[in-house]
């Protein structure tokens, strides 16, 4: 059984960030949380519910998983994006899903969020995914980042088919390949077939395992477990064979 590792609020201590979380039951690790650096501000500022991913041979912060931002949060988030200097924002949720799961937190050209402006500079609509060009403007500095939203994850279940989920991970590769940021990835979600490509192996029981050091409660539930495998082992069949086999 692998550990589910749930933050309690006592490990946290910092005043008020209740206030900024989405469950109660989905805190950030300690020992990996995003803290936000801001000059002369307390503690309780600092906080965001995120937290560093480690990746594909042990790279440390090659991503950061959060909670969809809140209306209170939404100023935190971007600042986390300008921060990290994040290439990349991969949200694999709907905004509404029986209640709602993010908030608009984009805007559809222009907006202000905090110190803040962003534009958006282009969009593109494909079958399974929405990719948004992003410009976020800080006095006279200016940070490009990508937004994928791909809203077919059903909350707390899976996808009907894991092509979709592979097409998302080859734009992604594409994505990263022609990104000038060597930040982290920012995901709502994350799943393993890098690892699977550079290896020619993954260690699935030890992905999951990682992710739960790095963050309580991903994988949430045996289905999702069984989803990874599939979603692996067709990615394994689409890959070149090794050595002409």
């Amino acid at each position: 059984k692998i550990p589910p590792n749930f933050v309690s609020p006592e490990e946290l201590e910092i005043p008020g960030h209740a206030f900024k979380d989405r469950y109660k039951t989905i805190l950030p690790n300690p020992e990996s949380r995003v803290c936000l650096r801001r000059a002369g501000k307390q503690d309780e500022d600092s906080y965001i519910n995120a937290n560093y991913i480690t990746g594909h041979a042990g790279r440390p912060r090659e991503y950061i998983a959060t909670q969809g931002p809140m209306l209170n949060t939404v100023s935190d988030f971007w600042h986390m994006v300008w921060q990290e200097q994040a290439p990349l924002i991969v949200m694999i949720t709907k905004l509404q899903e029986r209640k709602e799961k993010c908030v608009h937190y984009w805007p559809e050209k222009e907006g202000t969020y905090g110190p803040f402006t962003i534009h958006v500079q282009g969009v593109s609509e494909h079958a399974e995914y929405v990719i948004r060009d992003l410009s976020m403007q800080l006095g006279k500095e200016c940070h490009k980042v990508k937004h994928i939203l791909f809203p077919s994850w059903p909350d707390q279940q899976t996808p009907e088919s894991a092509k979709p989920l592979l097409h998302l991970v080859s734009k992604v590769e594409e994505i990263l390949q022609a990104a000038s940021s060597p930040g982290p990835i920012v995901v709502h979600c994350r799943i393993g077939c890098q690892q699977l490509r550079d290896k020619g192996e993954v260690d699935i029981l030890g992905i999951v395992c990682r992710l739960r050091i790095d963050r309580g409660g991903m994988i949430q539930t045996s289905e999702q477990y069984q989803f990874l495998h599939h979603t692996l082992a067709l990615y394994a069949s689409q890959l070149p064979e090794v050595g002409g086999r």
